[in-house]
C-alpha cells in the first residue's frame, strides 16, 4: 500500500466516533505546520481562507491550476493526513468533478470537502445532481488505490425553502441520501445548538461533521451528542486577521508593538514552517 493509501486509511479511522476528530482549517504552508507541530491528527484546508490568500474571493473563482499548485504545496510539507475542500467541485458534470477531486488526491489530498450549492447564486443543488455528483467520486475513490474520504456538505439549513423546521428536514434528507449513495461522513452547515445536533446526529446515525462558531457547544458535548467531526472552518483565518487588526489599532493609535511581540515565534521557528518536519509528529 502506498504511503498515501495509509493516510487515507488512518484518516477514514479518525471518523470512527469513538472519540471527536477536531480538524483545524489551515489556509497556507504555515498554517498547516502550526496545526501539526501542536498536535492535531490531521488538517484540512479552508476554501474561504485558502482561496482569499491567494486572492479570490470563496467560490470558484480561482484558476483551478492555482488551486491544485496550493493543495499540494501544504500537502508536501504534512506528515498527517490532510482534506482539501473542493467547493463545488470545480466541475459542471459528475466526469468534471471527479477530474477535479482527482487532481486534487493527485496532488496529495486523502479526504476532500464538498458542497451541495451555487455560490454565485446562494441556491441549493437539485438534491439528484448532487447524488450524481457524489456517485462519480464513489466510483472514482475504487479506481484509485486511494480510498480518499468524501465529506458531503449540505447548505439546506442556509438555502432550503419554507420555515427552520423544513429547512431541518431537508438538510437530514439530503444528507441521509448522501449517505447511502457512499459519502463518508455529511457536514450540515449551520448546526450549532446541542439539541438541533443531537437530533441530526440520531437521524443520521451516521459521522457528522459541524463547524467552530459562536454557539457551538465544547467538545465533550458534542462528543456526548455523537458529534464525529469538528472543523474549523474559517474560523482560524478570522482569529489571525482579528490579531493582524488589533496589532495594526495598537502600533498605530498607542504606539506600542505588545501584539506583534508576545506569544510571537522567532525568524527560525517560521523559516522552518516551509519545510517538513524531520520526524513524524509523537
Amino acid at each position: 500500500m502506498s504511503r498515501q493509501a495509509e493516510k487515507a486509511e488512518e484518516f477514514r479511522g479518525l471518523h470512527d466516533r469513538r472519540r471527536v476528530l477536531i480538524l483545524p482549517n489551515a489556509w497556507d504552508v504555515p498554517s498547516a505546520r502550526v496545526f501539526e507541530d501542536e498536535g492535531f491528527t490531521a488538517v484540512a484546508t479552508s476554501s474561504a481562507g485558502l482561496l482569499t490568500s491567494l486572492g479570490y474571493p470563496d467560490g470558484e473563482e480561482i484558476p483551478f491550476s492555482e488551486f491544485v499548485s496550493a493543495v499540494g504545496r501544504i500537502a508536501r510539507v504534512l506528515f498527517v493526513p490532510l482534506s482539501a475542500d473542493v467547493v463545488g467541485g470545480f466541475g459542471g458534470t459528475p466526469e468534471g468533478v471527479a477530474r477535479t477531486v482527482k487532481a486534487t488526491v493527485g496532488a496529495g489530498a486523502v479526504g476532500i470537502n464538498i458542497e451541495d450549492f451555487v455560490h454565485s447564486g446562494k441556491k441549493l443543488l437539485p438534491v439528484e445532481k448532487q447524488m450524481a455528483r457524489l456517485r462519480a467520486l464513489v466510483r472514482l475513490q475504487k479506481s484509485l488505490g486511494v480510498r480518499f474520504v468524501i465529506n458531503a456538505r449540505t447548505d439546506a439549513l442556509r438555502f432550503g425553502e419554507g420555515d427552520d423546521d423544513a429547512k431541518f428536514d431537508e438538510a437530514i434528507r439530503r444528507a441521509k441520501a448522501y449517505r447511502d449513495i457512499g459519502a463518508d461522513c455529511v457536514y450540515p452547515m449551520g448546526l450549532t445548538d446541542s439539541d438541533s445536533i443531537g437530533r441530526f446526529v440520531k437521524a443520521l446515525d451516521f459521522p457528522v461533521n459541524v463547524m467552530v462558531r459562536k454557539g457551538l457547544p465544547p467538545v465533550s458535548e458534542l462528543q456526548r451528542l455523537g458529534v464525529a467531526r469538528v472543523s474549523f472552518g474559517p474560523s482560524a483565518s478570522y482569529a489571525a486577521m482579528g490579531l493582524l487588526e488589533r496589532a495594526s489599532r495598537e502600533v498605530l493609535e498607542r504606539g506600542t508593538y505588545g501584539a506583534l511581540v508576545e506569544g510571537a515565534i522567532t525568524f527560525d521557528e517560521l523559516n522552518s514552517l516551509a519545510v517538513p518536519r524531520k520526524r513524524r509528529p509523537a
